[in-house]
């Protein structure tokens, strides 16, 4: 992978990888802000603000001008928010990547937040609210989250509520927006069929002229959960809905690569532990899977499962029983090799793409502030052994640090507390 870095005056740092097999070019321009930098009072604005810059500029009056001018050359335009950074990112023939970029920059420097344009949103993202919470399967996360963290940021819908978006006003999501998209907080990556030295050219023209700002600093995260804890939403559903979670470590553990690991062998494929176990030996679950999210200061572990009321309490007991697994028995040698080869091919076919290569190249300079290439991450995938997994999974899977949700149609918490005992 050839990867070129530059850092502007104002700290905008630019990184791209020439991909000189494929056709298309890939931009994302990454802020280092997200619902993690937000007060309660304000909890949403990271997503409405994102939204709102799709809305018009002054040279693109709406929302529609500004989608045709990169579909109508084959291209693709969208945008995400997480708990620690928002980004935006457009896909497009490698030859318009100049009006891509003239895009993507007139949105986020040029927004007018129109109050029409705003209210309107507000309503959309009500009815998103709405959406989350009629789909049991994607608000058990929601559920999960904020039952591990507690009411720390960190847990809190990344999306808000419809008391925070209907009071939020037009200055709001402007001060948000002047005091958390900084130039020392931004990442502009580039990858395909690309030149270094023109996407610098484009960037020192557009945000090479933002001024430099002092960004909020987060609320830290402490873990202090000394005992199991337990949420039961009753709710007359055909299938029960529940998550595991437990505080895990931050991306900038050293570990990072064991718990990547830890999460492969219970939910890395079909062959992985809780897909063989759980759905086809025992035929508990359709759905069921795990996934670990790293954070600045802490990290998240989760698994879901989706059964029939009637079996909820015995897929619980054999999801905790995998977990406890982990601490007790090393990872076969066998099984680790395999899972080292499932992690590492997955590596390799993912970087195909020229938007998940800017994607990679983006994060890392965001996240490390230095990117190691597939084959140096593969080498560290290839150092992990099974004692560094089998001490990870027991620092972590501690009976006292668990937490459980569930939906369904269940009145009762009682015999959910006892199976966390």
């Amino acid at each position: 992978m050839n990867i070129e870095r530059t850092t502007l005056a104002n700290g905008v740092r630019i990184v791209t990888s020439r991909m000189n097999h494929v056709r298309s070019a890939s931009l994302i321009i990454t802020f280092a802000a997200g619902a993690r930098h937000e007060t309660d009072e304000h909890a949403g604005v990271s997503h409405f603000l994102e939204h709102m810059v799709f809305k018009g500029t002054q040279n693109r009056p709406d929302p529609i001008t500004i989608t045709r001018e990169i579909e109508e050359v084959g291209g693709v335009l969208n945008a995400g928010t997480s708990r620690e950074n928002t980004n935006y990112w457009v896909k497009v023939p490698s030859t318009h990547l100049e009006r891509a970029f003239d895009v993507l920059a007139d949105m986020l420097l040029n927004s007018t937040m129109r109050q029409e344009e705003l209210e309107k949103e507000r309503w959309v993202i009500f009815e998103e609210i709405h959406g989350i919470h009629d789909t049991p399967d994607d608000y058990i996360h929601d559920v999960i989250d904020e039952l591990v963290w507690d009411g720390n940021a960190v847990g809190r819908p990344i999306i808000g509520s419809e008391e925070t978006i209907g009071v939020m006003t037009r200055d709001d999501i402007i001060n948000y927006m002047r005091g958390n998209y900084l130039p020392n907080r931004l990442v502009i990556s580039a990858a395909g069929e690309v030149d270094h030295d023109h996407v610098v050219r484009l960037t020192e023209r557009t945000f090479g002229q933002m001024p430099v700002g002092q960004p909020p600093e987060i609320e830290p995260c402490t873990i202090t959960q000394t005992a199991p804890k337990l949420q039961v939403l009753e709710r007359q559903t055909e299938e029960a809905h529940f998550c595991i979670g437990l505080p895990a470590i931050s991306y900038r553990d050293d570990r990072r690569q064991v718990q990547e690991t830890i999460d492969a062998v219970l939910s890395s494929g079909m062959s992985s532990r809780l897909f063989e176990e759980i759905r086809e030996r025992r035929g508990l679950a359709y759905a069921v899977f795990s996934y670990f999210r790293g954070y600045q200061d802490v990290g998240q572990g989760v698994v879901y499962a989706g059964t029939d009321p009637e079996k909820v309490d015995q897929t619980i007991t054999a999801v905790i029983r995998e977990l406890w697994k982990l601490r007790e028995d090393p990872v076969p040698a066998e099984e680790l090799s395999r899972t080292k080869q499932l992690r590492k091919g997955r590596i390799s076919m993912g970087l195909e793409d020229s938007r998940a290569v800017a994607g990679w190249i983006g994060s890392q300079e965001l996240l490390f502030e230095e990117i190691l290439t597939p084959d140096q991450v593969m080498d560290e995938i290839d150092q992990v052994t099974s004692e560094e997994v089998q001490e990870l999974a027991g620092e972590l899977l501690q009976p006292e640090r668990l937490s459980l949700a569930v939906i369904g149609p269940f009145p009762d918490e009682d015999r959910f507390r006892k199976l966390l005992e």
